[in-house]
């Protein structure tokens, strides 16, 4: 569960990180980059596709500077992935109502920008 968020820093389930996180349902993968800073590629989400979750919830950042790139869309699209991405403070509280609902949800968050 996600507790807060703010500018470069999230805390999940107890553990304060300053910097991008994939949160999939068994842990936490910290300092998580992009290829490109400021865009989602599809090879930056391995880990999210290797655990199959049904939904995808991507935080592009404090202002919502990152995008999701249309192939990238596409892709996760084609592997069932529903994709949600939202400035990241809205993404937190996606992620944690769909997990409370039971669904298999991982984020990927940027926290700045």
């Amino acid at each position: 569960m996600i507790e807060s968020y703010e500018f470069g820093h999230i805390v999940i389930n107890g553990r304060t990180y300053t910097a991008d996180v994939i949160v999939l349902p068994d842990r936490v993968l910290s300092s998580w980059w992009r290829q490109e800073g400021h865009e989602l590629a599809i090879a930056d989400l391995d880990e999210v596709i290797a655990a199959q979750p049904d939904v995808l919830v991507v935080g592009t950042g404090y202002s919502g500077l990152m995008r999701v790139l249309p192939e990238t869309e596409g892709y996760l699209a084609e592997q069932g992935i529903q994709l949600i991405a939202e400035r990241t403070a809205d993404a937190c509280h996606t992620y944690n109502r769909l997990l409370s609902a039971g669904r298999n949800v991982v984020a990927a968050l940027h926290l700045t920008c």
